[in-house]
């Protein structure tokens, strides 16, 4: 385990609110991240799955980067424009 990740799992273990935002956040990030990828792997540029969406490059570069409180009816139409459907998961 690295010291990163060995500091990340004792600080989460004695600070309850460090914990509920780190996790939070990353799950955030991971939503952006997955986005991100998923458009590239499609070959387009955030202008083009911006237009996909009839919104601005600015639009798609906030939920790639900043993928907080994003609805699931947007999720669901970035999916779209990018040729694939959304998926929820509760585990």
């Amino acid at each position: 385990m690295s010291e990163l990740k060995k500091y990340i799992s004792e600080r989460k273990k004695r600070d309850k609110a460090f914990a509920k935002g780190y996790d939070e956040g990353y799950e955030q990030f991971k939503i952006g991240a997955v986005l991100k990828q998923t458009r590239k792997k499609a070959g387009l540029t955030q202008e083009e799955l911006a237009r996909r969406l009839k919104t601005k490059k600015t639009a798609i570069s906030r939920i790639e980067n900043h993928a907080e409180d994003i609805k699931l009816s947007t999720l669901e139409k970035v999916a779209h424009a990018l040729g694939k459907r959304l998926e929820v998961k509760i585990a």
